[in-house]
């Protein structure tokens, strides 16, 4: 599987390693090429400095044949704008945009972009654990985000 990942944060530089150990062809693109020290030396992908919304970073990428997108910058409008151009205009058959606004991620959410909240997620496993429960599902937690919709 070809995977590109926007963001070489704790987040994406975690899920690069995870995948390209599982054998898929990683490409992780960061605009700042120090977020790159947080992969191993031996990384078997490819790192890219740029802006993620760019569509040569993104080509460079491989984002034309890529099964998989994955948008996990610290900014909410960076990666619904990223996921958008990937989803739209390179048709990617997977896109994922981490968010932290509730609100935003159920909302785009709606428009077919799979969102993952980790504030919601977060909140939700806290939860779980004071009150000694078994953890829900990733449908369960983000069924928690319709307590945000406006």
């Amino acid at each position: 599987m070809k995977i590109v990942i926007l963001g070489c944060g704790r987040a994406g530089s975690a899920l690069a390693l995870f995948m390209s150990r599982e054998g898929h062809d990683v490409a992780i693109i960061d605009r700042d090429s120090g977020a790159f020290r947080r992969l191993p030396k031996n990384f078997p992908g490819r790192a890219i400095r740029g802006v993620g919304i760019d569509e040569e970073i993104l080509r460079d990428a491989g984002i034309e044949s890529a099964d998989a997108f994955v948008a996990v910058t610290n900014g909410d409008n960076t990666n619904i704008m990223a996921a958008q151009i990937a989803k739209v205009r390179f048709k990617v058959p997977t896109v994922v945009a981490r968010l932290y606004d509730p609100v935003r991620a159920s909302a785009y959410r709606d428009l077919g972009i799979q969102t993952l909240c980790t504030t919601t997620l977060g909140a939700g496993v806290i939860q779980d654990l004071i009150l000694c429960r078994p953890w829900r599902t990733v449908e369960e937690y983000q069924q928690l985000c319709a307590l945000f919709d406006v």
